[in-house]
């Protein structure tokens, strides 16, 4: 890419996309373009086709997507794979329509079987049955990597698929019941501790900024314990899903950000298609090659946050994957290696959290 390209991030608001362009605008491009959903209903494929007519992108990173935790994945399981299917099918044609240099496309390490080896190496994908909670989101994903596949061997595209393991950081989602695992529970954690302290200012300030179903700051206090009780928030506990046994790889947003910009300006597809006559497993897990308990990582954050209360899990609910952890020889072996640990990505979380009330 040179530093007046145009390049578009899709999903230029989300967790990655916003980690993207950020960093993207601090190297010194100075071409990069991106639309809300408001402003551009990826689902829309004529207003996609348009988009691309007018705007010309040279590269794309695709990280817009339907996206959310284990209770959302399995609750809105048809919106999780048609709205899914349908952005990526509209952007990855309209970037080989209007010949786009080179495409970024994120996926997720849920494509892999439920009981696939570990560390999961890239050839695992469609080996075994997937987790059942998050099927339909995984089925759309693959979807997306054989998409960008088909399309270079065809017709000699160069798209790239990534797969990063869970992400958190800046600009994450902090709804209660659509968010990934570690902010749901950073939030979780936090409210307690105010809960349990009576600090009602501070829960108040919370809620004013991320209300929950109808519940803002200025509704009643019961009325908040009560919608706060229906996502396992108490005065003198905190209640999670599942067992606390499964383990979690977790990645920095940021460091994924970094990642992608360094895949584009550096890898290319011929240099993942090999020499084989089948070509397939293409695409490059993005982790850290670490993983914790889900328990582990409520102790981690309770640290963190202050919290001197309860945590209780409640194995009536699903746990999903018992593990999850992404085999990043590949990456490393292309020059990338991740270096933000857990422990001082929930601090950096936190912090931007409180920071952001």
């Amino acid at each position: 890419m040179e530093k007046n390209s145009k390049i578009y991030v899709a999903g230029h608001r989300g967790l990655v996309g916003s980690a993207i362009w950020k960093q993207l605008t601090e190297l010194g491009y100075t071409n990069v373009i991106g639309r809300t959903s408001k402003e551009l209903n990826l689902m829309d494929g004529v207003a996609t086709h348009q988009f691309f007519e007018e705007e010309k992108p040279e590269y794309v990173y695709l990280a817009a997507a339907y996206v959310g935790g284990i209770m959302a994945n399995n609750t809105y399981r048809a919106d999780f794979i048609y709205n899914n299917l349908q952005i990526q099918q509209n952007v990855i044609y309209n970037a080989y329509q209007h010949k786009v240099k080179k495409l970024l496309f994120l996926g997720s390490t849920c494509i892999y079987p439920k009981d696939a080896h570990q560390p999961i190496n890239e050839n695992e994908l469609l080996t075994d049955t997937l987790e059942y909670t998050n099927e339909p989101y995984a089925v759309a994903k693959i979807a997306g990597i054989k998409l960008c596949e088909s399309f270079n061997i065809q017709y000699g595209t160069n798209f790239i698929s990534v797969m990063p393991t869970n992400l958190y950081g800046p600009n994450d989602n902090f709804d209660l019941e659509k968010s990934h695992v570690l902010p749901a529970m950073i939030r979780k954690i936090h409210l307690a501790k105010a809960l349990m302290n009576n600090d009602w200012v501070a829960v108040k300030q919370d809620l004013n900024t991320r209300p929950i179903e109808d519940i803002s700051g200025d509704s009643p206090n019961a009325e908040i314990e009560k919608t706060l009780a229906k996502y396992g928030v108490f005065k003198d506990r905190v209640e999670l899903w599942g067992t606390g046994k499964p383990m979690r790889e977790f990645l920095w947003s940021e460091e994924m950000a970094e990642a992608c910009i360094y895949i584009m300006e550096r890898v290319d597809f011929v240099d993942l298609a090999g020499t084989e006559k089948e070509i397939r497993n293409t695409h490059i897990n993005i982790g850290t090659g670490k993983d914790i308990t889900i328990k582990g990582l409520s102790e981690l954050i309770s640290i963190q946050v202050g919290y001197e209360g309860t945590i209780l899990f409640d194995s009536s609910k699903p746990d999903g994957t018992m593990r999850k952890l992404v085999d990043v020889s590949k990456i490393n072996q292309l020059g990338w290696k991740h270096q933000i640990e857990i422990e001082e990505g929930v601090d950096k979380m936190y912090k931007w959290y409180m920071a952001n009330l």
